[in-house]
């Protein structure tokens, strides 16, 4: 991985560099993305990645994902996450046997970002599969 930078842009906002697509954090500018938003985003990216990689290996016809995130965050600083929870909203003729293996996988050894988390930090994850 090339070594990333973030620039002070004024306030709590901060942009990345020239060495990777565009990204802005901000602390509490609407519609910009947070810091806790990014690392959400990273978490939910990173297992659907790896559900669509495993599905696909096993041969199902993945037609559709949506992942949705809920965190709760402690009320003193730091304000970390305490709890997390993913709900995999997938589409495709998959058994849910599949997609539970796949959680449990991404989960416990490949998402290397939800893997690089506190381990105290109460994760569960969900899914419904819908059949097209």
């Amino acid at each position: 991985m090339p070594t990333l930078t973030l620039s002070w842009k004024s306030d709590l906002q901060f942009a990345n560099g020239p060495e990777s697509p565009a990204i802005e954090l901000h602390s509490s500018t609407p519609h910009v993305t947070s810091p806790t938003q990014a690392l959400a985003y990273a978490v939910m990216a990173c297992m659907g990645m790896d559900l669509v990689h495993i599905i696909q290996k096993a041969r199902h016809d993945l037609r559709a994902m949506t992942v949705t995130f809920e965190g709760t965050r402690a009320v003193e600083h730091p304000r970390r996450y305490t709890a997390i929870h993913l709900h995999f909203d997938i589409t495709g003729d998959i058994p849910d046997t599949t997609v539970a293996r796949a959680i449990e996988l991404s989960r416990t050894t490949y998402c290397s970002v939800s893997n690089s988390l506190r381990t105290d930090i109460a994760f569960t994850a969900t899914f419904t599969v819908n059949q097209p």
